[in-house]
């Protein structure tokens, strides 16, 4: 099998590359390096001789009339990600994120196979207004408090990619699965994420420790989970055209207690400082599985404590 990787040098695209490799599969990696690393990791992978790597700019229409075709499965992993980085700027998150999304609708062909990464963002108004249950399932509705809120151009784009890839498809005869990540961690993820920050700032001796959200739960997914689920739906053909969510339904977390495990696991007795979470985040969250069970048998293999422990030790290293 031939996989297109759109975003391949980022955090998910990488695991997937090698998951794919491992099974046997050819990848090629498409990506612009401003969020992927071109770094140690990404090297190794690169070095495989069933991986090929291209760099270029989804955003800009030339990039697609150079890409190569004959792909059997395409996954688009690109966009602009991070509270940081969404507050920051919202109006690159809408433009980069809907625009590679538009140009890839407008590029596949009838027959195509495409796994779009969604969010589980594009229902946490719904959450935080009560009209919305947790565990969440796909049927969810939607909600935006505020379209003129930074936080919510990163839900509103990737809302924006699940109407084109799921309206696209039916229009234009290819197949489009959707799956909206809830939570994913794990090693090679960048710094702005709860986990990994926590464990730099646990491994820098912070003290007191602060915990901003202290009170809020989460149920957190180990990226090779993650893969796994995309690789299962991709593999199932009554996925197309659906709506999946993708994560860790065994067990909530309260981020307080995700604190204490870090600063275990990096050899910490620093005492947690509760502070204020940041605005627009919801309090809970939590995938509803019972479609992905369904369609694929998927189950998460990976507890928390064993994640954060690999993922602390790559942080470490």
């Amino acid at each position: 099998m031939r996989a297109l990787l759109l975003g391949g040098a980022g955090f998910i695209g990488l695991h997937l590359a090698r998951r794919l490799v491992t099974d046997g599969h050819e990848v090629t990696i498409v990506d612009d390096f401003s969020r992927g690393r071109d770094d140690a990791d990404f090297a190794e992978l690169a070095r495989d001789p069933r991986v090929g790597v291209r760099d270029g700019d989804l955003t800009d229409p030339r990039t697609w009339r150079q890409m190569p075709r004959g792909f059997d499965q395409i996954y688009l992993l690109a966009a602009v990600v991070g509270v940081r980085n969404v507050e920051a700027d919202p109006a690159r998150v809408v433009r980069v994120n809907s625009l590679s999304a538009l140009h890839l609708v407008d590029w596949l062909a009838p027959g195509d196979r495409v796994f779009f990464a969604s969010t589980s963002e594009v229902y946490a108004g719904a959450v935080e207004a009560g009209i919305a249950p947790v565990p969440t399932g796909e049927a969810a509705p939607i909600a935006v408090h505020d379209v003129t809120a930074p936080r919510y151009a990163y839900a509103i784009s990737k809302l924006l990619g699940e109407a084109a890839f799921l309206h696209g498809a039916r229009a234009r005869g290819f197949d489009a699965v959707v799956g909206r990540f809830h939570n994913v961690y794990g090693p090679r993820m960048g710094t702005d994420h709860a986990i990994p920050e926590m464990a730099m700032r646990a491994m820098a001796g912070e003290r007191p420790f602060r915990v901003p959200g202290a009170d809020q739960t989460r149920a957190f997914c180990y990226v090779d989970d993650a893969v796994d689920a995309i690789v299962r739906l991709m593999a199932t053909p009554a996925a197309a055209g659906r709506i999946v969510h993708i994560g860790d339904d065994t067990g909530e977390t309260g981020i307080a207690d995700l604190a204490k495990l870090v600063l275990r696991l990096t050899g910490s007795d620093a005492e947690l400082e509760p502070a204020p979470g940041a605005a627009g985040a919801v309090t809970r969250r939590c995938p509803d599985l019972s479609l992905l069970r369904a369609l694929t048998g998927f189950q998460p293999a990976v507890p928390l404590e064993e994640g954060v422990r690999r993922t602390v030790e790559w942080y470490r290293r």
